[in-house]
C-alpha cells in the first residue's frame, strides 16, 4: 500500500491511498464467502457455491463492492497511523479508481486536531480571590451544627421561611387528578426549594388548616403547559436551636469549649477556601489559554455536535439557542484540543491509583458503587475516555504549578502545598 497526505487547512487533510490487488485478496475471498452464505442457487448448498457461479449469477462487481467496503476502513486506518494523522469526526471517502486484479485507488478527507502552540507557563500570572475566613463564615458553620441538634416545636401562626410544615399535595391537569399525583403527610422545609416550583411562595403566610391552589409546571409537561397543585396545610413547626455555649460544644463535638469549636471550624474553612483558590486558578488558567491562543476547530465537527444537541432537545429551529450551543461546543472542543496538547507535551501518564481515585469520586456523584460504575464504563467502551479525562486533569494541574498565582491582595498562592501526594504505580495505557 502507498499513501500520501496533503494538508487542506489547519484542521483538515486528504489522504491519497493506492492499494495493490495483492493486498485485497483476503477481503475478496471473505466477500465471496459472505455472498455464498446469503444466496440460494439450485444444485449448491448455501455457503458452498463456487466463485465462478457467484460471478455468473450475482456478478463479480457485487463481490468486489463488498470487499472494498470492508477493506476501506482498514487501509484508511493504516494510512492515518503511518502519517500520524490525529483524526476527529467522520471521514469522507472518494473511490478514484479500481482496476480488477490490479489496484484500488481512493482518497479520504477528514478533520484532524490542529497544532496547538503552548505558552510559557512561567510567564503567566493568574489572580484569584483572597483567602478570608470571616466571623459570619464561622457562625454559619456553628448554626448548621446547631440545626442538627435542634428540636421541632408546633406553632400556631403563619408560615415563614425556615419553618417545617406537614402538608397533603394533589396535582391536577385540567381539573383531573394526575396518576400518582397525590401525596399525604409530607414533611417539608419552607424556602428549601426542594420540591415543586412555586410551592415555597404558596406556603408563605398559610396557617394549619388552610388550603390553597397554585399553578405550576408538572413533571412531563411541555414548557408552555401548566398544571394545578392543591395544598392542605396540616401543621407548622419551627426549629428551636440550642444556645451557643460550652455545653453545646461538648454535646455536638469533641471540644470542651465553644472557642475551641470555632477555632476548629476556622482551620477547616481555611483549608476549604485554599482548595477553592486552587480550583479557581485552574479554571482561570484554562479560560485564559482558550481566550488567548489561536485554536482552530473543524466546522463540520461543530455543526454535527450542535445539531445532535439541538435534535435531542427538539429545538433544531431555535436560532438563538443554536448560537448559544455553538459557542459552548466550540469552547469544549478547544478545551479538549488544548488539554490533549498539554498531555502530549508534558508526557503525562495515568497510574492505577489515580484512575481508581477518579473512579471513586465519579461513582459518588452518580450514587453508584465504584465497581458497578467501572463495569458500566467498560461495557460501554468508555474506559479510554476515562483515562483521557484523568490525563487532562493531571496535565492541567501539572502546568498550573509553574504559573504565578496571586490573590487580589498581591500575595503569592502556593498551590503545590494543596497537591495530594500520590504514590507511584504502573501507568495505564490509554489505548487499552
Amino acid at each position: 500500500m502507498k499513501s500520501t497526505v496533503e494538508t487542506l487547512s489547519s484542521t483538515r487533510v486528504r489522504l491519497d491511498i493506492e492499494v495493490p490487488y495483492a493486498d485485497l485478496t483476503e477481503y475478496v475471498a471473505d466477500a465471496y464467502k459472505a455472498v455464498a452464505a446469503k444466496v440460494n442457487i439450485p444444485g449448491f448448498r448455501k455457503g458452498k457455491i463456487p466463485a465462478s457461479m457467484i460471478d455468473q449469477r450475482v456478478g463479480r462487481g457485487s463481490v468486489i463492492d463488498e470487499a472494498i467496503n470492508n477493506a476501506l476502513p482498514q487501509f484508511y486506518g493504516m494510512a492515518a497511523r503511518e502519517h500520524e494523522v490525529l483524526v476527529v469526526g467522520r471521514p469522507e471517502v472518494d473511490i478514484k479508481e479500481y482496476v480488477d486484479n490490479e489496484k484500488l485507488v481512493f482518497s479520504v478527507e477528514v478533520d484532524v486536531r490542529p497544532e496547538v502552540t503552548l505558552p510559557d507557563f512561567s510567564k503567566i500570572t493568574i489572580e484569584v480571590d483572597d483567602l478570608a475566613v470571616t466571623d459570619s463564615d464561622i457562625d454559619e458553620q456553628v448554626d448548621e451544627l446547631r440545626a442538627r441538634f435542634g428540636t421541632l416545636m408546633t406553632v400556631e401562626r403563619e408560615t415563614k421561611d425556615g419553618d417545617f410544615v406537614t402538608v397533603d399535595l394533589t396535582a391536577k391537569i385540567d381539573g383531573a387528578e394526575v396518576d400518582g399525583g397525590k401525596a399525604n403527610d409530607i414533611s417539608y422545609e419552607v424556602g428549601s426549594n426542594r420540591m415543586i416550583d412555586g410551592l415555597d411562595a404558596a406556603l408563605l403566610g398559610m396557617k394549619a388548616g388552610d388550603e390553597k391552589n397554585f399553578e405550576t409546571q408538572l413533571v412531563g409537561q411541555k414548557d408552555d403547559e401548566k398544571g394545578d397543585v392543591e395544598i392542605k396545610l396540616k401543621a407548622v413547626k419551627e426549629r428551636e436551636l440550642p444556645p451557643v455555649d460550652d455545653a453545646f460544644a461538648k454535646l455536638a463535638s469533641e471540644f470542651d469549649t465553644i472557642a475551641e469549636l470555632k477555632a476548629d471550624f476556622a482551620e477547616r474553612l481555611k483549608r476549604v477556601k485554599a482548595m477553592e483558590q486552587g480550583a479557581q486558578a485552574r479554571d482561570l488558567l484554562l479560560k485564559k489559554m482558550i481566550d488567548d491562543l489561536d485554536i482552530p476547530v473543524p466546522e463540520k465537527l461543530v455543526t454535527d455536535e450542535v445539531n445532535e444537541h439541538l435534535e435531542g432537545e427538539g429545538r433544531l429551529e431555535d436560532a438563538e439557542h443554536r448560537a448559544e450551543v455553538d459557542g459552548q461546543v466550540r469552547t469544549s472542543i478547544k478545551s479538549d484540543f488544548l488539554l490533549d496538547a498539554i498531555v502530549k507535551a508534558e508526557e503525562v501518564q495515568v497510574n492505577e491509583i489515580e484512575l481508581t481515585e477518579y473512579l471513586i469520586r465519579a461513582s459518588q456523584r452518580y450514587g453508584m458503587p465504584p465497581e458497578q460504575f467501572a463495569k458500566q464504563l467498560q461495557d460501554a467502551g468508555q474506559i479510554s475516555q476515562l483515562v483521557a479525562e484523568v490525563s487532562r486533569t493531571k496535565a492541567l494541574a501539572g502546568v498550573l504549578g509553574r504559573v504565578n498565582v496571586v490573590d487580589k491582595s498581591g500575595k503569592k498562592v502556593d498551590l503545590e502545598a494543596l497537591r495530594p501526594q500520590t504514590p507511584p504505580a504502573a501507568p495505564i495505557d490509554s489505548e487499552e
